[in-house]
């Protein structure tokens, strides 16, 4: 079983993990307040990472076909249609409230036009947790810290015995139909690795999806949530970045327009293995009462 201090708190991980002379802990910082929804990073994974094809088809959700993150998904854009009322307006004037959609013939769209609507676009992936419990269950040793922080599934040793799939807080890793193993994003490890760019970054036109040193992210983020609540866009906040959260902080963390809930995210996700050591000690000092108790009335029926 994990160690009790490895289990939740402030952690660097990498030489939590037995790395001696880890590289900085890399991650991903994604900006939806960017995000154009055009599932380059989707495709990029996939063809990168041979993952295979899946999410062709309409889920009558908007123009999200893949719907969630699954073995075969390991990036995932969402579209969240929302609707705001006529004339919604910040404190700095009216806000643009999305992409330009379609309307009907004669009437203007984007920022000019509609004001009643906006898409929340944004690209999910493996959180790649501080604490991570998919990796503190795996019996095998399957799911491994690497030097740069993130944790990765190796296909190779992975039983499909299926513990990681509920421990994780976020629902991301997945079985694979027909195959059993679970799978996930690695955070291209093997590009990683060789000094490149992670497949889904490289591939973002918008730079939504950025990849770096984790503290030199977090620094960016904060100054770009300041930089949008200047322009009026006070709803902009950080998910996941907070090394003091339910999972010790995220390998990958997002800057939201709106609360988590609205993009499918926990609104405070908490390791699933946090309170493993209360349980052993209570599941143990029952076992200790319950072994006295037969003891003492095996001994009274004797006397």
């Amino acid at each position: 079983m994990p160690d009790a201090n490895s289990l939740y708190g402030p952690l660097d991980p990498a030489p939590d993990a037995g790395w001696s002379d880890a590289p900085p802990r890399m991650g991903f910082f994604t900006d939806t307040s960017v995000c154009i929804g055009c599932k380059a990073c989707e495709v990029a994974c996939k063809e990168w990472n041979g993952v295979p094809a899946s999410g062709f088809d309409l889920l009558g959700m908007s123009y999200d076909n893949t719907g969630a993150l699954t073995a075969n998904s390991w990036r995932h854009v969402a579209f969240v249609e929302q609707a705001r009322p006529a004339g919604h307006r910040t404190s700095a004037g009216p806000q643009f409230l999305g992409m330009p959609g379609a309307a009907p013939p004669g009437r203007a769209t984007g920022a000019a036009g509609r004001t009643d609507f906006r898409w929340l676009m944004m690209s999910d992936v493996c959180k790649h947790c501080t604490h991570a419990a998919c990796l503190d269950v795996c019996p095998t040793g399957s799911l491994f810290r690497t030097e740069f922080g993130t944790v990765v599934v190796q296909e190779d040793i992975c039983n499909g015995c299926g513990y990681c799939i509920p421990a994780c807080p976020y629902g991301v890793i997945d079985q694979r139909r027909g195959d059993g193993r679970a799978w996930k994003c690695t955070l291209c490890y093997d590009r990683v690795g060789a000094g490149k760019t992670p497949a889904c970054a490289q591939a973002c036109p918008t730079e939504s999806i950025q990849y770096g040193p984790l503290d030199e992210l977090r620094e960016r983020a904060a100054a770009r949530v300041a930089a949008l609540h200047e322009r009026g866009v006070p709803e902009a906040r950080l998910y996941g970045h907070d090394p003091t959260d339910g999972v010790g902080g995220d390998g990958a963390f997002f800057l939201l327009l709106d609360e988590p809930e609205v993009y499918g995210l926990p609104p405070d996700p908490v390791v699933t293995t946090r309170d493993l050591p209360r349980m052993w000690k209570r599941a143990g000092l029952a076992a200790l009462a319950m072994a006295a108790a037969a003891v003492a009335a095996f001994v009274g029926g004797h006397s």
